[in-house]
């Protein structure tokens, strides 16, 4: 069986296992939008999922998946916010210790919110792949499971999971823009994609500032490219050696987009703009790409995967002014 086959298989069984605790996120036209843009253009409004993000969907099929043993002697992840907050979240509801290790730069106030969902937080002085680096360092040394943010299977299916949710509302896509750090929400949503409709282009987004993934399937390999200061901190950061993001991503992505800082701060005011809606800046990158590229897509069947809201109010206002 395939990667990409076995990845569908068990995305298709996560979608019906998962509910109802990973809610059905709305897949809604934008008349608003589409009108201004000349096309169908459909919000995926993940930023509506419990913990404010896609990665509960992940999170929550990792737990379900592990052992008894497993789940008797905890988990150990790393995360900028996100994806602690959704394995916070997950294993409180299973009844199993979360620890997270968080960048000392990661946003205050998802370091709050992994906090009050009852795991407990190891703040490291280090950059977001260093702390994924000691973060399984410390579980092998510990015998406790690590949970990479990307680099799982288990928790690529969960994120899947988006991509039955669209097909089922909107069948004829032509295309889904998705915004990229480590490359587990892209492959999961490619991967069902490209079964269930393989003539959907599957179209990657990334912030000029933070380009892992992207430099990475440029070169053939992965590779360590300097990061930068960015809106979109949700997918920030380097590439764990050897992940299994990588051939996936080589795999399902169809097109690549790179896009500004101003352009991310445009997308989020455009959104708040049309459709009320706060997001954070990763969920800007993938609505900025598509703005970028409107013009070709006019006519057309578009998805934008809004990932997620979790962002300081202040630093919102500060991008949108």
């Amino acid at each position: 069986m395939s990667q990409l086959l076995k990845l569908f298989t068990a995305s298709q069984e996560a979608h019906t296992a998962l509910r109802p605790q990973v809610r059905k996120t709305p897949l809604d036209r934008s008349h608003m939008l589409s009108t201004l843009y000349g096309c169908d253009l459909f919000l995926k409004g993940e930023h509506l999922q419990h913990t404010g993000s896609f990665k509960f969907r992940g999170a929550s099929n990792k737990i379900r998946l592990l052992t008894p043993e497993q789940k008797a002697q905890g988990v150990i992840t790393a995360s900028s916010g996100n994806h602690g907050q959704g394995m916070a979240l997950a294993g409180a509801m299973a009844g199993i210790p979360v620890t997270v290790f968080v960048p000392a730069t990661a946003s205050p106030l998802k370091i709050d919110a992994i906090r009050a969902y009852g795991a407990t937080v190891n703040m490291i002085e280090k950059d977001a792949l260093s702390v994924e680096l000691e973060a399984a360092e410390t579980a092998a040394r510990e015998g406790i499971t690590f949970v990479s943010p990307y680099n799982d299977e288990d928790v690529i299916a969960g994120q899947g999971t988006i991509a039955f949710e669209m097909f089922e509302t909107e069948p004829k896509l032509d295309a889904v823009f998705v915004a990229v750090g480590g490359g587990g929400l892209i492959s999961g949503i490619g991967a069902v994609m490209k079964h269930l409709s393989p003539e959907t282009r599957i179209v990657a987004c990334w912030p000029e500032a933070s380009v892992a993934m992207y430099a990475s399937l440029q070169a053939g390999e992965i590779v360590e490219p300097e990061e930068h200061d960015t809106l979109s901190d949700g997918t920030a950061g380097g590439l764990e050696p050897g992940t299994i993001t990588f051939p996936l991503c080589q795999a399902v992505v169809d097109d690549c987009v790179l896009v500004s800082e101003e352009e991310i701060k445009a997308a989020m005011k455009t959104l708040a703009r049309y459709e009320r809606w706060m997001v954070e800046g990763a969920a800007g990158v993938a609505m900025a790409a598509f703005m970028q590229q409107a013009e070709q897509w006019r006519g057309k069947r578009v998805a934008v995967v809004l990932c997620g809201k979790n962002i300081i109010l202040e630093k919102f206002t500060g991008a949108v002014k």
